[in-house]
């Protein structure tokens, strides 16, 4: 075999692994994406049924009750609609009604949020941007009543 042709060989097997390691890494970050979505965009359905994703909004008052064991169940509201959560779990300290909420899971047959991960707002100021942008969309909708999904 010629130089020139060990080097073509070289070149190509080079370009084949560059290309299989792109892939591995695409692939690898896009089973781990949890992407962000509001009530409003869950009622909508644009919520992946199949996937892990995280929930974001306010803490319906009075929605917060305690079952067995370490179950609670909430309901996250935009202000346009509300989607049932339960977590298993210890809630951070920050958690209560009326406050933000960012919580991480997938949905079940009944359409409630089963929640793996619950993350409290940890500042009075401070609300995560999806859940500002959700809410700000609901207000500007003009929305007076919700509707429950």
């Amino acid at each position: 075999m010629k130089a020139r042709h060990k080097r073509l060989w070289f070149v190509l097997a080079g370009l084949a692994g560059l290309v299989l390691a792109t892939w591995l890494v695409l692939n690898a970050l896009d089973n781990n994406l949890s992407y962000f979505f509001s009530p409003t965009e869950v009622a909508e359905r644009k919520a992946p049924a199949d996937h892990v994703f995280r929930l974001g909004g306010l803490v319906e008052t009075g929605s917060l009750q305690r079952g067995q064991e370490m179950t609670v169940r909430f309901t996250v509201t935009d202000n346009a609609h509300k989607v049932q959560v339960e977590y298993t779990g210890i809630l951070p300290d920050l958690f209560q009604e009326g406050q933000g909420v960012i919580a991480q899971g997938r949905l079940n047959e009944q359409g409630v949020f089963v929640a793996d991960e619950v993350l409290a707002k940890h500042d009075e100021n401070y609300m995560p941007p999806e859940v500002a942008d959700a809410l700000q969309k609901s207000h500007q909708a003009g929305i007076a009543g919700t509707s429950e999904l």
